[in-house]
């Protein structure tokens, strides 16, 4: 089908576009984009979507949601989670390998991404164990993960406990070019932690888990990187001194990218109120101080990428005491008014939008290594439309994920997805 979307505010921060464009699709791929008003040649639309005071973006690109499958299909499915990408704008999603079974087998890795592509909507790219069972014991065969699909390697949650263990990893995977991804976070400083170690956490009787828990772990892995050479990623910054480090490590020219999940942009350790199950996450909310740290480390490019961290949680794992809850919190239907809401709160400048966009678009693209976040002409046709006006209030019934826990439940968020396309394709339209 050919597709016009015509009169709308495109923001393509990877090619500096930021105005009234008509965008022409055929084949699946973007044929032609052009000021509002001017013709394009001999192109004929079956279809042509009047994007009049909406903003037409790429369609987003998210580094971390986990989809459950195979495995956790009580707590979600394939079809649940790529329904809730579709309604979020997101196109492109990086799957952690801590499924049941893990993915540390091709046959598993290509039999995700054939279901997933089966139901022709976001394009999956699974990130592969980085030790077999995610038991941070032996290496898995990377070559064959890479060639069923692979697009780096991580351990999760799940800790590297022994350090020559990882030195071999990052040794092995720096001779492929493979991309290492990894959490910060020491598991013997924040195994038995619950919370943030500060006033709230105290105040709560909750055990906590101290800065330093991310802090020791970046100190180890930026010395691997130094003695090894190897490619990290580091997913969900949430400290102050944690972003320092990483500043450092920029500067001085080791090869390290960062993302932080979309909840630790907005919510702190208070946001735990009267021990909200719902706010419990990994790693936990911290203070105000570490929130603001954020804020300056995404607009001084220290963090790269703006991530959901979707992580569905069924009722039976949330409805507990805190601790005994299991972390985690819906995001794939969040994360576009989320990052809308975190560029409203910046000084007001025309250009916060498109820096806020690039963070969920372009920038993780880059980190992805893919050819995605994008709308140069040739590219796959994944796009988001969106009215950055429209509010919306979120509710459990309103969301696809079959995880329905957020923190932001009741709570009015800015931006509403109208449209979501996937390769020419209209995978969603409200």
């Amino acid at each position: 089908m050919k597709l016009l979307i015509a009169n709308g505010r495109l923001i393509d921060p990877a090619n500096g576009i930021d105005g009234i464009k008509n965008i022409a699709i055929a084949d699946g791929k973007v044929l032609a984009v052009e000021d509002a008003g001017k013709a394009i040649e001999n192109f004929t639309p079956d279809r042509t979507i009047d994007a009049l005071g909406l903003v037409v973006s790429p369609g987003f690109v998210d580094l971390s949601a986990r989809l459950r499958e195979p495995g956790y299909e009580h707590k979600a499915t394939l079809a649940s989670e790529m329904q809730a990408a579709m309604q979020g704008g997101v196109t492109s999603l990086v799957c952690p390998p801590d499924t049941d079974p893990v993915l540390d087998e091709p046959g598993l890795v290509e039999m995700l991404k054939y279901r997933a592509a089966a139901l022709n909507q976001a394009h999956v790219y699974p990130l592969g164990a980085l030790t077999v069972g995610l038991k941070g014991q032996a290496l898995t065969e990377m070559a064959e993960l890479t060639d069923a699909g692979c697009i780096g390697f991580s351990q999760a949650n799940e800790p590297i406990i022994d350090t020559e263990v990882l030195l071999r990893a990052l040794q092995y995977a720096n001779s492929f070019n493979y991309s290492t991804w990894l959490q910060p976070e020491d598991p013997y400083l924040s195994k038995k932690g619950m919370a943030h170690s500060g006033p709230v956490a105290a105040r709560l009787g909750l055990s906590g888990i101290s800065y330093i828990a991310e802090t020791i772990r970046l100190h180890t892995i930026f010395e691997l990187i130094r003695v090894t050479g190897a490619r990290i990623h580091l997913g969900r910054l949430s400290s102050a001194e944690g972003i320092e480090l990483v500043r450092q490590a920029k500067k001085d020219g080791l090869p390290v990218t960062c993302d932080v999940g979309i909840h630790h942009i907005h919510l702190t350790e208070d946001d735990i109120d009267f021990f909200d199950t719902n706010a419990r996450m990994t790693p936990p909310l911290r203070s105000r101080a570490d929130r603001l740290a954020i804020t300056e480390g995404l607009l001084d490019g220290t963090i790269d990428a703006i991530c959901s961290d979707h992580t569905p949680v069924d009722d039976d794992e949330k409805l507990l005491p805190f601790g005994e809850a299991t972390p985690g919190a819906t995001g794939l239907e969040l994360l576009l008014s989320l990052t809308l809401k975190w560029g409203q709160s910046l000084e007001n400048d025309p250009s916060n939008l498109s820096k806020a966009i690039a963070k969920i678009t372009s920038d993780p693209a880059g980190i992805l290594g893919k050819n995605c976040g994008k709308l140069s002409v040739g590219d796959k046709a994944d796009i988001c439309v969106f009215d950055p006006s429209e509010s919306w209030t979120v509710e459990a019934s309103k969301l696809a994920s079959q995880g329905k826990h957020t923190p932001f439940l009741g709570r009015e968020i800015p931006g509403r997805v109208r449209l979501t396309i996937v390769e020419g394709k209209v995978t969603f339209e409200r």
